[in-house]
């Protein structure tokens, strides 16, 4: 399947190295780890904002396996040093950007973790998603398509997988055939997977309509205060936890903020100050190639971000002095650390108390400007006078100007055009309409005139001039400062993942002060009490009519039925949604639920096409359903709406019966909405599956003397009574009468055959009745909290319901 041409164990020499890379190797691997590791893993993490998304691809050069994984990790990495473990490889290849000394924290960890390994760079242009997906599309061996679903918008994992291959491929002369690879992802292992078309389904971070509208999942969660908060809040909700130990942790944060106004608001006012503390720690890391006035401002703006930072320690341990759960105690705890102490106090010998970051660019310029204390460098303090003197004699001559022409001028900053002349007035106040000739570069907005004159353009440049001297001499001083705090600073990785948790978890407590939210249980049983839509809430001007869940390891399988627009897709988002509420640490809307972890959440819903990948409705249908099926485990939570439309019903109905059968042999928790009602009837067969149906009313039009479905969005046990209405609907329409009432008779015909075949024998409805006791007993014994005399009751209750559901069964018993 696969060709291998020639695997060399020593390293090739320099030159044939840099043959279609720039590559170095920053350390060498032991002879030993030669014999016994096979694996190359290739790690990339995303820039800017998408810092802390890791994309990683291994290969094992003994196994003709390809492994991808994509996550969302904090400023610690736990995640991606558990992942390369777990791996043990004989070879990391990262980008060349990543490497450079003190770029990164995330190369430094790995380094410190794997001494043993070979680390080589390639060129950030290797890591290339297109190039990525390609490749998978080229390799991947046929019986393993389904990555495509899973990876094709992970761009991370795809462009780690493209440096990855071609490394392989070219420069350790190894060369795979065709469709010869396993392709397959692998989420974080204390994370439930969502795949990439069921968070868009379920439209938890990206809304399907538009992209710029907030009704998501993270939109109606997200009240955070800082973008580390948001990143954190995003990346929980596409990847929820699955340890209810830690889940229970954090609503006991939530709980407790919720009862404690005080505590509420006093950490909401504290975290609100911090800036983007992820990024300031990626900036203050990093060593520039050369200096210029840019990066010189940067070092300085930096260093004053971080001054603020460090001077809201104190007020967050305030605040979290007097909490009780154990995670804000083990924050507080960490917020004692003496290194934030000692890092200010090196910084407050050095710059002065009363800098502070401020709004506005004229502001932030002074506080740079004059951010070093006086004294330490005397060019410094006689440059930083001149700069004032030329900025008070700019607001004297503008001063003068006002006066010479009688004009309400006034100075404004900006900073593309530095200092300006800015005046409210009328066009029929100037002199002859006009500004005087002497002014240029004039531009006006409502009554706002903006202009500059030529003395103003030549005391600008003097001003910027004074600016980049006491720029560079305040960055020679910030440089030997921040080198004197690097061997500290690492404490502000802790922080910056406090601030982060801390703001989530606010938000989610700010969000039931706006709706009635209840806290989850984890137990063996998905249980929601008048639960309802969490986005729909927010869209609705009322609030959504609410409904009940009940799934158990004994009735597992639900099957809904209902006419079109009756609610069944709302409802089924419904429950994936609160699932992944609970399992993020967040309140849910209902009176009462309870859930079982998910370790996997999978949906199929839809019937468009994909243009992209050449595929008709009735193809995604079975790509999904493929996929589903093949990583589906009885730990899964399923949400299936609609199977088996794009092609005939009698193919349909096959596909979706084989596919129900096929399910039911797992423990998964599953949701299947579905138009064919010929389904309803597996009950008979599976006493595991339970069938549900979405209420609706007749209501007769006097005006137009026919009958109008009236949706009450109200879920009842059954399969529906409203076995035609697509009938119904085409009825309203101006198909001839003719060929309505032709096929109704067909339709009825079809029926009472179909219906015939599956009736229920009384020794079925014994058996079924005999499974739903077992389960409820099974059921009350792991996890009942009644007392004795309320448990005799409730098991008088269940004998006399299961005598009930089989009275044919029981009289043939009695007769016998």
């Amino acid at each position: 399947m696969w060709c291998l041409r020639t695997w060399f164990s020593g390293r090739l020499d320099s030159a044939r190295l840099t043959v279609g890379f720039d590559l170095r190797v920053t350390s060498s691997s032991a002879v030993s780890a030669h014999t016994t590791a096979s694996v190359i893993v290739a790690v990339v993490e995303g820039r800017g904002l998408a810092r802390g998304e890791v994309g990683m691809a291994s290969i094992d050069l003994k196994n003709p396996e390809v492994i991808l994984s994509q996550f969302a990790d904090n400023t610690t990495y736990a995640k991606v040093i558990t992942k390369l473990k777990i791996l043990t490889p004989l070879e990391i290849i990262m980008p060349n950007t990543a490497c450079d000394a003190g770029n990164t924290k995330l190369f430094g960890l790995i380094t410190e973790h794997f001494k043993n390994v070979t680390f080589t760079t390639v060129q950030r242009k290797y890591f290339n998603e297109t190039k990525g997906l390609e490749y998978i599309e080229q390799l991947c061996a046929s019986e393993f398509s389904t990555i495509f679903m899973e990876v094709q918008s992970k761009y991370y994992c795809l462009a780690a997988a493209a440096a990855l291959l071609k490394y392989v491929e070219f420069i350790q002369n190894s060369v795979y055939a065709p469709k010869s690879l396993k392709v397959h992802f692998q989420g974080s292992e204390k994370t439930a997977m969502i795949d990439s078309s069921s968070a868009q389904n379920l439209e938890l971070v990206t809304n399907n309509r538009d992209s710029r509208n907030g009704h998501t999942l993270f939109g109606v969660l997200n009240y955070t205060k800082t973008p580390g908060g948001s990143r954190r809040l995003r990346s929980n909700i596409l990847e929820p936890l699955v340890d209810a130990e830690t889940i229970n942790t954090r609503l006991d944060c939530v709980q407790e903020l919720l009862q404690d106004e005080e505590l509420f608001f006093g950490l909401q006012a504290v975290i609100s100050k911090f800036l983007d503390t992820e990024q300031l720690l990626s900036v203050l890391v990093q060593i520039p190639k050369q200096d210029t006035v840019k990066t010189a401002e940067s070092k300085i703006t930096n260093l004053i971000y971080l001054k603020h930072t460090l001077e809201l320690v104190e007020p967050l341990k305030a605040a979290l002095r007097s909490c009780n759960t154990p995670l804000l105690k083990a924050y507080y705890s960490s917020l004692e650390d003496r290194r934030f102490g000692i890092i200010l106090e090196k910084i407050t010998t050095v710059i002065n108390d009363d800098t502070r970051y401020t709004k506005g660019c004229l502001s932030m310029r002074t506080q740079k400007c004059y951010a070093v204390k006086p004294n330490i460098n005397e060019f410094l303090d006689i440059a930083r006078r001149t700069y004032t003197e030329i900025v008070d004699d700019i607001a004297g001559m503008i001063t003068q100007l006002a006066e010479k022409y009688n004009l309400p001028m006034k100075t404004s900053f900006s900073s593309a055009r530095g200092f300006f002349i800015q005046m409210n007035a009328d066009c029929s106040t100037l002199p002859s309409g006009q500004l005087p000739s002497e002014f240029t570069k004039i531009t006006k907005m409502k009554n706002t005139y903006s202009f500059t004159s030529a003395d103003l353009i030549k005391m600008n440049e003097r001003c910027q001039e004074s600016l980049r001297e006491i720029y560079h001499m305040t960055y020679l001083i910030v440089c030997k400062l921040l080198n004197e705090i690097y061997e500290h600073i690492h404490c502000l990785y802790k922080l910056s993942d406090i601030v982060s948790m801390l703001d989530m978890l606010l938000s989610f407590a700010h969000v039931c002060t706006v709706s009635d939210y209840v806290r989850p249980e984890f137990t063996d049983t998905l249980a929601i009490k008048q639960g309802w839509h969490p986005i729909l809430e927010k869209i609705a001007m009322e609030k959504p009519v609410s409904n009940n869940t009940y799934l158990t390891e004994g009735s597992n399988f639900l099957i809904i039925t209902g006419p079109n627009m009756s609610g069944k897709s709302t409802y089924l988002k419904q429950i994936a949604l609160c699932q992944i509420m609970a399992q993020i640490g967040s309140y849910v809307p209902a009176e009462y639920c309870s859930f079982r972890i998910a370790e996997q959440i999978f949906t199929r819903i839809g019937m468009d096409d994909d243009i992209e990948t050449n595929a008709s409705t009735f193809m995604k249908e079975m790509k999904e359903i493929t996929y589903i099926i093949q990583n589906a485990n009885d730990k899964s939570l399923i949400i299936i709406d609609e199977l088996g439309r794009g092609t005939s019903a009698e193919e349909g109905i096959g596909i979706c019966y084989a596919a129900c059968e096929y399910l039911l042999n797992l423990k998964a928790f599953t949701l299947f909405a579905t138009h064919f009602l010929e389904l309803c009837h597996i009950d008979a067969l599976y006493p595991n599956v339970e069938n549900y149906h979405f209420e609706v009313q007749h209501v007769r039009s006097s005006a137009i003397k026919k009958e109008k479905i009236a949706y009450t969005y109200m879920l009842s046990k059954g399969y529906t009574e409203e076995k035609n209405y697509g009938l119904k609907a085409a009825e309203v329409s101006s198909l001839p009468p003719s060929i309505i009432l032709d096929a109704k008779e067909i339709t009825n015909h079809i029926a009472k055959q179909i219906l015939h075949q599956q009736e229920s024998t009384p020794e079925m409805m014994k058996h079924r009745a005999v499974y739903h006791l077992a389960m409820r007993l099974v059921q009350t014994a792991r996890n009942s909290r009644l007392d004795s005399d309320s448990l005799r009751i409730y098991l008088k209750g269940l004998k006399k319901k299961y005598k009930a559901s089989c009275p044919a069964a029981e009289r043939n018993d009695e007769q016998q």
